[in-house]
């Protein structure tokens, strides 16, 4: 419904603003919501303050009442999610599924859509402090973002990462066999574009990160940049910018797909050799 992704938000607080939002919008008060939701107008003004969560069923109703399809239940749905920060439960909920084409670079880490489980329990097996339930959490829900590529109409995907990543020892030499055999089987898949940017390059534009930039069909792009501490979600048009000029100087330095399929194979047989 807006552009507000501002990463500090709560999920109850942005559930509040989004209420409001819609409310004023619909030239509706707060009591006059009250009645067609069924509560009374001080729930509905604690709700927009996020200072009282919301129930599945006045959310439903919400949608409903502002014609929003599931966009409510869904803002519901995140202020209990066990998994995840606020940031990324808004990114793999209300944005990656939706867009039409997604493009990332990723200088440390196969893709994350396109990472095997082994893999993935790799990276959060070597994070700090974490607990075999938080392992185990976090490598489920990556895995289950990559149900987007299975849908009847998947979005495009357009995917750079650099070299380094196809020899950096995640997991052992059997993990990163998997792992590169997995990425072989992309070519078959029409609406994946996957590029290498080769270690000789001199580009270093977007070492200092990741990112992902999200189309949408019916809102702004969105993008995703990762920090030490968590990521960064925004559509502020000068960020979006930065962070697109920043994937076309990467692009250009980027092997063709056929020639980026050539480097994994050769990687994919030197870890072989030490299996």
């Amino acid at each position: 419904m807006s552009n507000d992704l501002d990463p500090r938000l709560t999920p109850g607080q942005r559930f509040g603003r989004e209420l409001a939002r819609a409310r004023k919008n619909a030239n509706l008060t707060q009591a006059a919501l009250g009645r067609r939701l069924g509560c009374s107008p001080s729930l509905v003004a604690h709700i927009e303050k996020g200072d009282r969560t919301p129930k599945p069923d006045l959310a439903a109703r919400c949608d409903q009442i502002f014609a929003t399809g599931e966009f409510f239940t869904r803002l519901c749905r995140n202020i209990t999610a066990p998994i995840g920060p606020g940031w990324f439960i808004r990114w793999t909920d209300e944005i990656e599924p939706h867009a039409r084409v997604l493009r990332s670079w990723d200088p440390l880490h196969i893709p994350g859509l396109l990472q095997t489980r082994a893999y993935a329990e790799a990276i959060f097996r070597g994070g700090l402090f974490e607990s075999e339930r938080d392992i185990e959490e976090k490598v489920e829900a990556r895995i289950r973002r990559q149900i987007i590529l299975r849908r009847d109409r998947p979005p495009d995907l357009l995917l750079l990462m650099d070299e380094g990543v196809l020899r950096r020892p995640i997991g052992g030499p059997s993990v990163m066999v998997e792992q590169l055999e997995s990425l072989l089987t992309v070519p078959g898949c029409p609406h994946v574009t996957m590029q290498v940017v080769p270690c000789d390059s001199s580009c270093t534009t977007g070492l200092m990160s990741a990112f992902t930039i999200a189309e949408l069909p019916d809102g702004p792009t969105a993008v995703s940049v990762d920090s030490a501490l968590r990521a960064v979600v925004t559509t502020d048009h000068e960020d979006v910018s930065l962070i697109w000029r920043c994937y076309d100087k990467l692009r250009i330095e980027a092997l063709r797909p056929s020639s980026s399929l050539e480097i994994i194979e050769k990687a994919l047989d030197e870890w072989k050799q030490q299996t």
